[in-house]
């Protein structure tokens, strides 16, 4: 979804008619035209159109240009003369505006928003395929690369969309365009563990890790995962966590239609990450959602629209979305309690989430900024 802007052209005045055939307004319909003339405007020469002063509704001065109401036959007329260079209608425009994604309600990060938490001074580490930095709608705190490569040493290169799109959840700007993240004035910050194709190692998420601790880094955000565990990687993701961290992590999309399988992700399924599970806008879990007693809690994860390298918009699916919905919320309600430590702020998250159903599916419920804000 680019943002659309409305063009208003500009139109130009009458100057010399080929025909005078105009010399009374007709009956027919009036629409509001902007002229431009191609060489001096004579008031005259609107005249023999039959253009009359109470039809001028401005002339423009540093432009040879009249904003006019006319009928359709005047305009016709107008508009086969030599000395007139456009003759556009008076098309309509409207005040950009930004769109707000299902998920960011449904967590109550609006309702948060407009009591003034906004996630200001939080910092979240995004650990994916970076994240791109020149979109309108993001302001990207920095960022580091696991690659050496050329192609994927950038993490402010998003060659895959995935990262972009997860930080764009989490703290997408509100301003006039686009979409709002959660926690709009959120420090995001681009750690590239996945290359552009979407695929990385659990070396390289343990690296990313790393670089979270040493910048203490407030919530770290992995919307990724593999099936193998590590006890190097469950090490660092624990390590995250006794350091302070907010560790937040997507549950997985290999869960069933029936949602009683045990197919929960790592690093999600290690007890120092919270297992994020996806759900849609009526509350129901996904079918892809992975299940299992590691889920912690909800998040939306359908249909979710969000940033995409090139300043553009599109909706994707997956755990991948919903974590960083809770580390949205997260970085509110951190801002609005600054006191807690990250043990504390994991148990308040839970314990104000929204039951939905059984805990192997949906885990306490949907995550709600604001109620654990109030608790």
């Amino acid at each position: 979804m680019k943002k659309l802007v409305a063009a208003v052209g500009t139109l130009a005045l009458l100057t010399a008619p080929l025909q005078t055939g105009f010399a009374a307004q007709s009956e027919e319909n009036s629409e509001d035209y902007l002229v431009k003339f191609d060489g001096p405007a004579e008031q005259g020469l609107l005249e023999a159109f039959g253009v009359e002063d109470e039809d001028i509704l401005h002339a423009y001065e540093l432009l040879p240009v009249y904003h006019i109401n006319l009928s359709e036959n005047q305009a016709n007329g107008l508009e086969n003369h030599p000395q007139v260079e456009f003759v556009e209608e008076n098309a309509e425009a409207e005040a950009l505006s930004q769109t707000e994604p299902w998920g960011i309600p449904h967590v109550q990060g609006t309702d948060a928003q407009e009591e003034g938490h906004t996630g200001e001074g939080v910092s979240v580490a995004v650990l994916d395929t970076g994240i791109d930095n020149t979109h309108e709608d993001l302001n990207v705190a920095g960022g580091y690369s696991v690659f050496d490569d050329e192609e994927n040493n950038d993490p402010f290169y998003d060659g895959n969309g995935h990262g972009t799109h997860v930080a764009g959840t989490v703290a997408a700007l509100d301003n006039d365009l686009g979409v709002v993240g959660v926690a709009p004035e959120t420090d995001v910050y681009a750690v590239k563990v996945l290359n552009n194709d979407g695929s990385g190692s659990y070396a390289g998420i343990a690296e990313g890790l790393e670089w979270a601790i040493q910048n203490d880094m407030d919530i770290i955000n992995m919307s990724l995962g593999g099936s193998q565990s590590s006890d190097i990687l469950e090490d660092y993701t624990d390590l995250a966590y006794d350091e302070g961290s907010l560790v937040v992590a997507a549950a997985g999309n290999d869960g069933n239609r029936g949602g009683n399988n045990d197919s929960v992700g790592y690093p999600a399924k290690y007890e120092s990450a919270i297992a994020v599970a996806a759900v849609d806008q009526n509350n129901d879990r996904a079918t892809f959602s992975s299940t299992g007693d590691a889920v912690e809690i909800a998040a939306p994860g359908v249909d979710v629209l969000s940033t995409v390298p090139g300043d553009d918009y599109d909706s994707f699916n997956g755990t991948s979305m919903a974590a960083p919905h809770v580390a949205g919320v997260a970085a509110q309600v951190w801002q609005a309690k600054p006191d807690l430590t990250n043990e504390e702020l994991r148990s308040l998250l839970n314990d104000t989430a929204l039951e939905l159903g059984p805990s192997h599916q949906y885990g306490h419920g949907l995550v709600q900024s604001l109620d654990a804000i109030q608790e």
